[in-house]
């Protein structure tokens, strides 16, 4: 019997990945490309139609997740109720989804209901018509839960800190306001529609138990789709830091504070961005982490602390994020940052980094648990100009990082002087 197993401790054994599949791709006859899952058990498919049209592309305020809120609320062929009538009757699932870089939609459905749900899904991505009064109740919702949420210490500091890291006239960084509601009309949504919901600008996943006619149907709802040529639009680039790195939003009868901390960072495409995601997990990046066991579990100054390494296409960023007592503001920063000068001056040990591979590898598993978290996954590389390979290279660099390279990378990418610190409460 081993050492190990005689003091009671479980054997750790190596996480093996296994093979992860690059999805077959098809182009329609308009040359919209289509990635293709095909690993499902159930008769039961994902698609997801997505576009370079998030909040990155907008030039007012809400202008990219309001248009693609409204595609459903009526369209040349449908009324709303009628469409929502529709997916419920097929036992379809619809999510519409809004990010900085790209927007779309996702549906799940049976097989027996594709040829319907492509035929509705053209008629609501392409030919909706935004109408006044749907978009008037529309905001009127949007505005009641805007009051909400911006009441609360957590939307305070992490508005503040996008604006803080990413300046206040980049549309990652730019706050919403309460004026922003009454800016939009229906004009502008099919502007914004007609410039970014195009087929040149589409890329389509099919995931699942894919029906053997996929390649004929999707030519036939989507592939006969040519539109002329629409003026080239940009997102703003103006990416500007602010030049004060500590601020305080005060909030009256708060009871906790909320803490941000991070920077402006790098993306996936960067060499060193995978060894920063290693070097996160470490910090805070899961459970067991050391912010968790300092600041939670030994000085009990909150239920939760977590840091993050986030790849938008333009940038990324660190961030650092909890909410504490009022009377343990101070004291939690303090520790936040003794954490980050721990891994700037000693090494981690080796047990330390083999816990973190194991849990980092079997994460990595698990994005490729089945055809839909897998074409997820394959999204999140794809955006970015990669493929599958990016997640094989991820493994590898999860498996030979060493103790040096973390602590090079904390100097580097935590640099002391370097982030900003906002508290709300």
């Amino acid at each position: 019997m081993s050492e190990r197993r005689q003091m009671g401790k479980p054997l750790i054994r190596p996480v093996n990945t296994g093979i992860i599949p690059e999805p077959v791709l098809i182009f329609l006859k308009n040359g919209i490309p289509v990635y293709l899952i095909d690993s499902g058990t159930e008769d039961i498919e994902r698609i997801e139609f997505t576009f370079g049209a998030g909040n990155v592309f907008e030039d007012k305020p809400l202008l990219s997740s309001t248009t693609n809120l409204m595609l459903t609320e009526g369209t040349e062929k449908y009324k709303s109720n009628r469409i929502n009538n529709l997916l419920d009757t097929w036992s379809a699932f619809y999510h519409p989804f809004t990010e900085r870089d790209r927007a779309g939609i996702v549906i799940y459905f049976m097989n027996r209901h594709i040829e319907k749900i492509l035929d509705i899904a053209g008629e609501i991505i392409f030919h909706p018509v935004f109408p006044d009064a749907e978009l008037k109740l529309l905001m009127k919702k949007r505005y009641r839960k805007f009051l909400v949420e911006e009441d609360k210490v957590y939307r305070l500091a992490a508005n503040q800190f996008f604006e803080s890291i990413f300046g206040n006239q980049h549309p990652y960084g730019r706050q919403t306001l309460p004026e922003d509601f009454g800016n939009l009309d229906s004009t502008l949504l099919r502007d914004f529609h007609a410039s970014f919901y195009r087929p040149e600008n589409m890329a389509i996943f099919v995931s699942g138990k894919i029906h053997n006619d996929i390649s004929f149907l999707l030519n036939k709802y989507f592939g006969e789709i040519f539109v002329p040529p629409a003026p080239a639009k940009k997102s703003a680039l103006f990416l500007s830091r602010q030049k004060e790195r500590f601020i305080h939003i005060e909030k009256k009868g708060a009871l906790q504070s909320a803490i941000r901390i991070g920077s402006p960072s790098i993306n996936k495409r960067h060499e060193d961005y995978q060894g920063l995601k290693v070097l996160n997990v470490i910090l805070g990046g899961y459970f067991g982490s050391r912010l968790m066991k300092n600041i939670r579990e030994d000085k009990g100054y909150t239920y939760g602390i977590s840091s993050s390494v986030i790849s938008l296409n333009l940038t990324g960023f660190t961030s650092i994020s909890t909410e504490v007592s009022n009377k343990f503001t101070q004291n939690a920063i303090d520790e936040i940052y003794k954490e980050i000068k721990r891994l700037q001056s000693e090494s981690v040990n080796k047990e330390e980094l083999s816990v973190v591979r194991n849990y980092m590898l079997g994460e990595l598993v698990r994005m490729f648990d089945g055809p839909f978290a897998s074409a997820e996954s394959f999204r999140s590389a794809w955006e970015f100009g990669f493929d599958n390979s990016y997640y094989r290279r991820f493994a590898d660099r999860i498996k030979s990082i060493e103790s040096d390279e973390l602590k090079t990378l904390t100097q580097k990418y935590y640099n002391i002087d370097d982030l900003y610190e906002v508290t709300a409460g």
